[in-house]
């Protein structure tokens, strides 16, 4: 099967989609279908399950305030020599706080699906936000 880069910007299968008119959309980068749960949309059937083992942890009170696809700034925008430039966010898969301290969780399909640009984000998350993400493999 060809994959190739369509007009929304997925690795897209549909014939369909090879005039960049219309999108299946079921595919991401890392080739997983997407999931939709209770109005929540997960990137691939991994980052699903494991917000149903969150979502449990939240209702026997394990964990709270779990939320999904949560941006953090990196380096917010700016202007040099009149050239805009766009900021830069790392958004969580998962955010939720357990025994008060704020945890951040992004689900890989192996450890090594680790991008340089993940690399370079997950760097910056440590020293400006302070926090370490965990990563789900």
């Amino acid at each position: 099967m060809n994959y190739k880069m369509c007009y929304k910007n997925h690795i897209c299968s549909s014939t369909i989609c090879k005039d960049y008119n219309t999108c299946d959309g079921d595919i991401n980068k890392y080739k997983n279908k997407k999931v939709s749960y209770k109005g929540l949309k997960f990137d691939s059937k991994k980052e699903y399950l494991r917000y149903l083992v969150l979502e449990d942890m939240q209702r026997k009170k394990e964990i709270t305030e779990l939320r999904t696809q949560v941006p953090f700034e990196l380096i917010p925008p700016f202007e040099l020599n009149g050239k805009k430039y766009k900021g830069m966010k790392y958004i969580a898969d998962f955010t939720y706080k357990k025994d008060g301290e704020l945890v951040v969780e992004d689900v890989k399909p192996s450890s090594i699906y680790q991008t340089d640009v993940y690399k370079i984000k997950r760097k910056l998350m440590a020293y400006i936000h302070k926090v370490q993400i965990k990563e789900i493999y």
